[in-house]
């Protein structure tokens, strides 16, 4: 029985690490693409992973397994974003067929500050209050 779970699981990590390749090819920009790395290849990496700890069914690689797939969770999607945002600052375009760009208008190149929509709420009701 554990032979089936083990052969699904990795079968199903090696798809979806299969499709984060082939998204990296097929994706038209860098944000796509790193959108579609980090989900793809995140999923196909820790199923892979569990179906080693089942393999080899010891305590000792199963607390590793759970450590690696804790890490990987919590450290590429903070990774992908840093990428993307540091792309985004330093000009790297859009797809042309983006239909929204969150952050236009809202980077200041010589500050390097972000302003959020909450920054401009609060300059609108000064304004308001200074009439």
């Amino acid at each position: 029985m554990n032979d089936y779970l083990i052969i699904i699981l990795s079968a199903l990590g090696a798809i979806f690490i299969l499709l984060a390749a082939v998204g990296v090819i097929r994706m038209p920009d860098l944000y796509l693409r790193i959108s579609v790395t980090t989900k793809a290849a995140t999923l196909g990496i820790g199923l892979l992973l569990i179906s080693a700890a089942i393999y080899f069914n010891e305590i000792g690689i199963t607390s590793r397994v759970l450590a690696i797939i804790t890490f990987i969770l919590l450290t590429a999607p903070v990774g992908a974003h840093m990428i993307g945002r540091a792309s985004y600052f330093s000009g790297v375009k859009l797809w042309s067929k983006s239909k929204e760009d969150d952050l236009k208008g809202k980077y200041h190149p010589k500050t390097h500050g972000l302003a959020s929509g909450m920054d401009e709420i609060k300059e609108k009701n000064e304004s308001k209050k200074s009439i």
